[in-house]
């Protein structure tokens, strides 16, 4: 039965999607089969549904961590010719995956048709040493999608995931400034630092792939505008253009935009949007000073500015 379920709701969403007639069907079919979270997330299922495939990835978002990848992916699931991976895979930063294999990496991927890309996200490539190379060796003409936002707030995002983390495990936490600052000068050793040093990464990568190969998208714009900042990946992707302003609503309680897809509508997980602590105006500055040089290296590299302090 589940076979038939989940063989019919692929159907229905086959080619460039459901037509508006078979939209409650969907949403019937989708329950019935558990697929509340995202189009892609349980087609992990050993069931297999006629005509797909597990596909390598013909995409990968590569980072950056607390730059907004759960965001873009799941946004970007909403397109019907893109399929997601559900989690975060680690394959190629982590050795211990890596020398799992090909075959290994695949099969955590959706079944998808063969006119769907398929994604998987894990921010933590974008500053892995090994990533680069690995990703090429795999394919060396993939497409690469690179989520960034203004480093300091980033750095600060990236202590308050680690903040919660600890404090719901019960181990002791400190103070934001006492962790950037030591002995009176910016800690640049720290690690949330060092991962907003975006140009450091960018070489790396830049040495086994082109440019054009890599869209940057502006993380601080997706989270007040999101509609603008897919379409440009819709064009980079060479897909037809499905996302539209009506699949977006700006939750005040939340304070950013959710999704409205298939009848439904979603928001990320409750640990994104979490209020961020209140910094120290002198330690901030030390940041974007610290930042500033980096960043103009960056935009020198990527042929792009942003606006970030």
């Amino acid at each position: 039965m589940a076979f038939l379920l989940v063989s019919a709701y692929l159907l229905l969403t086959h080619a460039q999607g459901a037509p508006i007639e078979n939209r409650a069907l969907l949403e019937t079919l989708k329950s019935q089969v558990g697929l509340f979270s995202n189009k892609s997330e349980h087609y992990s299922a050993q069931v297999r549904p006629p005509g797909t495939n597990r596909q390598i990835p013909q995409t990968i978002i590569i980072g950056v961590r607390k730059g907004g990848t759960r965001a873009l992916l799941e946004m970007l699931d909403i397109h019907p010719n893109i399929v997601v991976a559900a989690t975060e895979v680690h394959f190629f930063d982590w050795d211990e995956n890596y020398v799992k294999g090909i075959d290994w990496y695949r099969s955590l991927m959706p079944f998808s048709y063969g006119n769907q890309i398929t994604i998987e996200k894990t921010p933590g490539y974008f500053t892995s040493p090994q990533a680069p190379k690995r990703i090429h060796d795999m394919n060396s003409s993939i497409k690469l999608l690179l989520i960034l936002r203004d480093p300091t707030e980033r750095v600060i995002s990236d202590y308050t995931q680690v903040y919660y983390n600890r404090v719901e495990n019960h181990k002791p936490v400190q103070l934001f400034e006492d962790i950037v600052i030591k002995n009176g000068a910016l800690n640049t050793k720290y690690k949330a630092i060092q991962r907003s040093l975006y140009d450091v990464h960018m070489e790396k990568w830049l040495k086994h792939f082109s440019l054009d190969q890599i869209h940057i998208v502006d993380g601080n714009t997706l989270i007040k505008d999101p509609l603008p900042e897919l379409q440009k990946v819709e064009r980079f992707l060479n897909l037809p253009s499905q996302i539209m302003s009506s699949n977006f609503y700006f939750n005040q309680t939340k304070g950013f935009y959710c999704i409205r897809s298939d009848g439904r509508e979603r928001c990320l997980h409750e640990s994104k949007g979490r209020p961020h602590p209140l910094v120290n105006n002198t330690v901030l500055e030390q940041l974007y000073s610290y930042f500033r040089e980096h960043n103009a290296k960056f935009y020198r590299m990527v042929n792009h500015s942003f606006d970030w302090h």
